[in-house]
């Protein structure tokens, strides 16, 4: 083990932003949203909406990816998660669509509210303040508008306790899904309960240390399947921004329909690529079945791969394991690279040339 992952003065000197404060505070994120919710009205009409549309980018949607992945046997209407600038053609009085963005200025999604409020859609918001904040008052948009001081890196990634949890409630207030105070409270004890398991404090048999030693210097392959879905696209997500690193995710049955086949070449995958598995007793066992065949097929390419099964005992519950151990493995791929988690230098290029 990198020495500097169980030491915590070499740690908070390289996290210059404190991401590990984030982490840390995932659960009290929780804890503030759902407060700033509980005066938050909805019109009772939004019920009997025919489709949901959720507007967001980057982190602000990866609640919603998970939220649509572990309610996905549960949602009376089907929901699309767009990250761009125009709203589907179907978006119409009886659309639901949910604008998400951290900041509240966020140009995609703005932009394409704009066209859902000409069409008369069913409108929330959920941020942290900005254009979107004023619009929801200007406009009695209902609005779930959080602070952001359980998130001193100031990453939207890393407040996915507001995103996640945020849009759940909205989701909830609108009647689309159950969710209860006693829910929140046990999103809020797995949260704790693994931040102590994976965390930086934890230096014996952490598991989230030792998988981002395995995958040291390797591209990383997230694959997951059913309520899991959302927590591998989060986990990239989150490697791509934290470690730097190249990663992706799969999703399982599908992979098996064509990644099977891609593997072999470039023959140099043998030593660059790494997957994670994200296994589940809760999945359909043809499912578990197509992951033990999936590790047979990995074997014969020589690609390494490792697997971490969930260990809750609702989806639910499992969805929130597996963020806090993504979250935990790219802020540890950082920290063995040598380099501060919180800084983006290209995304802030990028957005400094858009505005040009």
């Amino acid at each position: 083990m990198n020495n500097i992952l169980n030491n915590i003065e070499k740690i908070k000197k390289l996290d210059s932003k404190s991401m590990l404060g984030s982490l840390e505070l995932l659960s009290s994120q929780v804890e503030e949203v759902f407060g700033c919710a509980k005066n938050l009205k909805i019109p009772a009409n939004y019920k009997r909406v025919k489709n949901i549309v959720v507007l967001g980018m980057g982190g602000s949607t990866l609640g919603a990816h998970i939220l649509k992945s572990v309610f996905f046997d549960k949602l009376k209407a089907p929901i699309e998660i767009v990250n761009g600038y125009h709203v589907p053609e179907y978006v119409d009085k009886n659309s639901f669509v949910v604008v998400s963005s951290y900041s509240g200025t966020t140009e995609e999604p703005i932009f394409a509210m704009k066209e859902a409020m000409k069409r008369k859609a069913k409108l929330a918001i959920i941020t942290s303040g900005g254009d979107l904040a004023k619009i929801s008052s200007a406009s009695k948009i209902p609005g779930l508008i959080f602070s952001t001081n359980n998130n001193p890196c100031g990453s939207p990634r890393m407040g996915l306790g507001y995103s996640i949890v945020g849009q759940m409630v909205l989701f909830a207030k609108a009647g689309l899904i159950k969710l209860s105070s006693e829910d929140i409270e046990n999103i809020v004890a797995v949260l704790k309960k693994y931040n102590n398991e994976f965390g930086a404090s934890n230096l014996d048999k952490n598991l989230a240390k030792q998988m981002a030693q395995n995958l040291f210097g390797r591209s990383i392959l997230y694959v997951g399947a059913e309520h899991l879905s959302g927590s591998a696209h989060a986990a990239a997500n989150q490697t791509n921004e934290n470690a730097k690193r190249f990663a992706g995710y799969f999703i399982i049955p599908e992979l098996n329909h064509h990644l099977m086949e891609g593997m072999f070449y470039p023959e140099s995958n043998k030593n660059s690529l790494g997957f994670i598995l994200l296994e589940s007793s809760l999945y359909d066992s043809r499912i578990q079945k197509r992951f033990d065949i999936t590790k047979k097929v990995l074997d014969k390419n020589e690609i390494k791969y490792w697997s971490y099964t969930a260990q809750e005992k609702d989806k639910v519950s499992q969805a929130c394991e597996l963020l806090v151990f993504g979250s935990y493995v790219s802020y540890y791929g950082a920290l063995l690279q040598g380099i501060d988690p919180t800084a983006i230098p290209f995304v802030d290029f990028f957005k400094e040339q858009l505005k040009k």
